[in-house]
Parts: C-alpha cells; structure tokens; sequence
C-alpha cells in the first residue's frame, strides 16, 4: 500500500537549525507533488527572540505576524512548489497540533536539539509533545547533524531505510510507511527486531546477554516473521535485510543506523503517561535524540491516506 503525503508542514522558529525543516519539506513537497505549510509559531511569553518589549501588546503582536511572514518568503524564495504561511500565536505543540487537524496534513517536518537529561525534564519538548498529539506521522531531524540531509538535484536521496520491528500495531504502522518510502525511493529496507534484555543487568548479577537464551529455532521463527512481512512484489524495487538484534533497543537501533549508514529510520511511537514519559521516555524519543539520520514516529491512529 502506497502512502500519499498530499499534504506536508513543516514548523519553524527561524533558528539555524529549525530551518532545516524548510530544505527538508520543499524536496518531500516536490517529490511527492505536495502543498506545503510553512508553520511558525509565535509564543508571546518569549518575545525577546524578536527584539521586543511588552509596552504595545497588539502592535508588538502585528509587527511580530509581518515579520515572521516576510522571513517565511525569503526562506521559500524562488522554489516551484504550492506553499502557504501558517503563522499564529499560542503554545508550538497546540498549534502545530491544530493546523494537523485543520489542513488536513499528511505529514510533520519539525527539528529537535536532541536534549538529555535534567535540561530535558524541566523543559520538555515540542517534539515529544507532538509525538503523542498528532495523528499523521512526524518526521524529525537533528540539529547536531547539519549535513544529515542528502539531496541530489532530483531531492531527497535515500539509499537505505531502518525500520523497527516489534510486531505491535504501531510498529505494523510504521512498517507500512517505510515499505511505502522505500518503494517511493527505490531504497534498501532494514527491518530490524531487537531481542531486548528483560531485567536491566545493573539488578541481576552474572545475568547472561540479551538474546543467548533464545533457540536457533526461536531466531529462525523472528526472521521468517520478519520476512513474511514484505510482500513477494517488493523484491522488485526494493532490497529487504531481516536483522536480529540482542541488547536494548534505542542503543541497538542507534549503533546499526551508525555503521550500516542508513539515511532514515522509521519507528512506531506509543503514548504514555505523564510520569512515565518523564522518567522511562521510550525507545522512539531516545532514538530521536541520538540518531545520526531523520527519524519518522508513526502511531497506529494516524490517518495518513494509503493508495
């Protein structure tokens, strides 16, 4: 099954590293013959960013609205692609969630700075917020990767797509829209299951290596799980590699996304809790925060359109 993005936004705060996310959303746009959305949202709680003071609220809030939309065409330029601002005030998360629901959109290009940490749990991020808000895909880059997009003067090259498997509706999900971009892409499919360990080791002593205990007819039944879900056709524009993985996921996706070069990898995200979120995070967010490439989270509910 195809995915369609018919329609793409990509959010921005006119830092650096956030307007990666406009490169990134006009080489999908023009890939995929899109409409894009420039979003940028301004939170008025953080006015300092655009050199003002609070002395004329309503004034101050329209000088700010016709900057940010002058900035947004010079970003775009000269580019051949449907485009529109989407400029509002409020808090990111929200707003960026809203435009999702209003505009229909297929797909979120937004760009994180990969906190850790204790800076992370008293900050939060937009980025995590909008994992669990949205309900199309969100496609996240990493500031610390300047050069992580690889474009040729067609666009977006990708010769090699990762993807999670865990056998959940989410990660069927996710699957779905990696099989769909390497087709897309003609790239190679990764689909990589993790036999992650059940007890961290720091509590169970002389305790033996995530994955030695499963049987040679075990692993024989995940890759042949893993294969049966690549359909036979696929074989044509597509190279599908079954891989196992002992250790724990987010370390083991990360360090294979290193050494193979993979140049995206595609994850299913669950919503959790508060205080789960905070303290546990999940293997998506830790993925996001130390991937050398673009990660897509995919959630089950997304209603992206499948041709």
């Amino acid at each position: 099954m195809r995915v369609q993005f018919k329609n793409i936004l990509c959010a921005t705060n006119f830092s650096d590293f956030s307007n990666l996310t406009v490169r990134f959303g006009l080489a999908l746009a023009r890939e995929f013959g899109a409409r894009l959305y420039i979003c940028h949202v301004i939170d008025l709680s953080s006015v300092a960013i655009y050199g003002e003071f609070q002395l004329d609220p309503v004034g101050q809030q329209d000088r700010i609205m016709d900057d940010a939309g002058r900035q947004l065409e010079e970003l775009i330029g000269e580019q051949a692609v449907q485009w529109e601002a989407l400029i509002s005030v409020g808090n990111p998360a929200d707003e960026i969630a809203r435009a999702v629901d209003e505009k229909n959109i297929d797909l979120v290009v937004t760009a994180t700075r990969g906190r850790t940490g204790l800076k992370r749990l008293v900050l939060g991020s937009v980025t995590e917020r909008l994992m669990r808000m949205l309900t199309c895909p969100l496609l996240v880059l990493r500031s610390s990767h300047p050069d992580m997009i690889s474009m040729s003067e067609e666009g977006i090259k990708l010769d090699k797509i990762l993807v999670g498997c865990d056998f959940s509706p989410d990660s069927d999900a996710a699957f779905e829209h990696a099989l769909s971009l390497a087709q897309e892409f003609e790239a190679e499919l990764h689909l990589v299951h993790v036999i992650e360990t059940p007890v961290p080791s720091d509590f169970v002593k002389d305790q033996p290596p995530a994955g030695e205990g499963l049987s040679e007819a075990s692993r024989s039944l995940l890759i042949e799980k893993l294969r049966n879900m690549v359909p036979e056709e696929a074989v044509h524009w597509c190279s599908p590699q079954t891989v196992l993985l002992p250790g724990h996921p987010y370390e083991e996706l990360v360090r294979y996304a290193e050494s193979n070069h993979i140049d995206m990898i595609v994850l299913g995200v669950r919503g959790h809790g508060l205080v789960k979120t905070l303290f546990l995070g999940s293997t998506t967010d830790r993925v996001i925060r130390r991937a050398p490439c673009p990660v897509l989270s995919v959630s089950s509910k997304v209603h992206g359109d499948l041709m």
